[in-house]
């Protein structure tokens, strides 16, 4: 996670962040809002919208989808 300078219009809340969780080399989880593309999750080979509310949620959600990845549940 990053502070920003200075807020963007794709990045009003003025942080850049990309995270992931790689299991034998690849990623299955992924976080991030990059140039162009919004915020938005990764889960296997899909990526879908992601609504950001603060970095606390951000991180929250990231590790909740790795709990229920562990557990073998759909995040």
């Amino acid at each position: 996670m990053w502070e920003l300078a200075t807020p963007s219009a794709d990045k009003p809340y003025g942080y850049k962040y990309s995270m992931v969780y790689i299991v034998n080399g690849v990623r299955v989880i992924g976080y991030d809002n990059a140039e162009g593309r919004g915020d938005h999750r990764h889960y296997r080979e899909t990526a879908r919208p992601y609504h950001f509310r603060s970095l606390r949620q951000l991180v929250d959600d990231f590790y909740d989808d790795i709990e229920k990845f562990k557990r073998g549940e759909e995040p």
